[in-house]
């Protein structure tokens, strides 16, 4: 890791760590909001909204981070299209914590008797 942060700089590191977060908030909320567009579809409905967001996340990571390199003119090399194959599970565990949370949070805050 230090390696990596010396070869592309200290003061680099911060703007790949931002865009990193920043990426994996739009795509999780992207994700989040496809997942509960799929789900007001009757035999999309039938499967678990778990397994929906997980083949949602798969689907659209790849793509928005190619369209993310291609925003900031980098070369898209093959190791990061896998790093987005494997950030899509974290951008859905985001996705689906995220809906349980506001699911949570809006009951406790809204009790109806």
């Amino acid at each position: 890791m230090t390696e990596i942060l010396t070869m592309i700089g200290i003061e680099n590191a911060t703007k790949v760590i931002a865009w990193v977060l920043a990426f994996i908030s739009v795509s999780a909320i992207t994700v989040s909001l496809v997942t509960e567009g799929l789900k007001s579809i009757k035999w999309i409905n039938r499967f678990p909204t778990k397994l929906v967001c997980y083949v949602v996340a798969i689907t659209l990571t790849t793509p928005m981070m190619l369209a993310l390199m291609a925003y900031m003119k980098v070369p898209v090399e093959w190791y990061m299209v896998f790093a987005s194959f494997l950030a899509s599970f974290v951008v859905a565990k985001v996705s689906m914590s995220g809906w349980d949370d506001v699911n949570e949070l809006c009951k406790r805050l809204f009790r109806t008797k």
